[in-house]
């Protein structure tokens, strides 16, 4: 595994206009969702000195299921150059765009169109299709999963209509898996077992990129009931790692007060965060968090119209070995909430009441 070198983070949004604003609303995010130094996991000498970074991840991920992933190694120059041919890839023309649609749950891969998905905690196909229809999300993304799978195939769009882009795409995939692995790691040690103990659970990289573009909109198409740019949902997998621009609009619940509190892009940092495999995983000593997408500040364009900015953000979604099962983990619990699942079931199950 290559060692990741500190770095920080690179806005692809032109940022330092709005430093001062963004630092100062971070402040009272942080108590909720702390900023942690991972510097410190990746360059000890010592089991000891990880294990204290490590109980400060999973005391946050207990308390609120988010954190800020400092000194994480990413260098700023690949995070950039991802976002670059992410807004390369969404600026391709339609029909383009169109020929590679998402197409199953099972592949997870491919372009997703303005509201296709619709996100949501429920797992009833009738009532999601009603709330697609009535409050669909705002949003596209491609979706790339690892490309030597046997079965099924990424959709990659001719090179000379996005140049670099599925080089880019790779590399950034070996690289998020990469963090995964270590941020695992920590969480083993924080649940006081054995450092490695996910490794041969994590190591096929069933994972999930998602490249993510939200269009400008004009605000009266955001103002029906229930409607977001991405509603109320946790995430599936172990882990995500979320690639933020500056213009903002995720949302945390606090799951003691119901109240969602803004997730403010924070300069050099990933928001990481639980997903609901690791919470099943843990007998729900880790939370997975509910969170949304909602609109920043808009800006206005007449008298009676304003509109939205355009939002980029990149996720990845780490998940388990598709052929591993989840079950409590021997020291969170002496019973446990859920039986065993396996993986590959849990997330295609999942996934397929989510789309059209």
């Amino acid at each position: 595994m290559p060692f990741l070198r500190a770095s920080r983070f690179v806005c692809p949004v032109p940022f330092y206009a709005t430093r001062r604003r963004l630092a100062t609303a971070a402040q009272s995010t942080q108590s909720f969702i702390p900023v942690i130094d991972f510097t410190k996991f990746r360059e000890a000498a010592g089991q000891s000195d990880r294990k204290h970074v490590a109980d400060e991840i999973v005391s946050a991920f207990k308390k609120s299921g988010f954190i800020y992933l400092a000194g994480h190694g990413i260098p700023s120059n690949t995070i950039q150059n991802a976002f670059v041919k992410s807004a390369d890839f969404f600026r391709m023309a339609t029909g383009t765009k169109d020929k590679l649609a998402w197409e199953d749950p099972r592949s997870n891969r491919g372009y997703v169109k303005v509201g296709r998905e619709r996100v949501t905690q429920s797992a009833d196909p009738t009532e999601i299709a009603a709330l697609r229809a009535k409050a669909p999300d705002f949003k596209e993304s491609m979706e790339i999963g690892r490309d030597w799978d046997s079965e099924w195939k990424n959709q990659w769009p001719q090179e000379s209509d996005a140049p670099q882009f599925k080089r880019t795409m790779l590399d950034f995939y070996q690289t998020c898996h990469d963090l995964h692995v270590y941020v695992m790691r920590s969480v083993a040690l924080g649940l006081d077992l054995e450092e490695g103990f996910f490794d041969s659970k994590i190591n096929e990289q069933c994972h999930n990129l998602r490249l993510l573009s939200y269009p400008s909109i004009k605000t009266t198409l955001l103002q029906n009931e229930g409607q977001a740019r991405a509603g109320a949902h946790s995430d599936y997998g172990t882990l995500t790692l979320l690639f933020q621009d500056s213009v903002g609009g995720l949302e945390v619940q606090n799951p003691h007060t119901g109240v969602f509190i803004p997730a403010t892009p924070i300069p050099g940092t990933i928001v990481v965060n639980v997903g609901d495999l690791l919470a099943r995983w843990s007998n729900d000593v880790l939370r997975s968090t509910l969170h949304r997408v909602v609109a920043p500040p808009a800006k206005q364009v007449t008298d009676t119209e304003a509109t939205t900015p355009a939002r980029q953000s990149i996720a990845f979604f780490c998940n388990p070995n598709f052929s591993a099962e989840v079950a409590c983990l021997p020291n969170c619990g002496k019973e446990a909430k859920y039986p065993p699942v396996n993986t590959g079931d849990y997330i295609v199950g999942r996934l397929a009441v989510t789309y059209t």
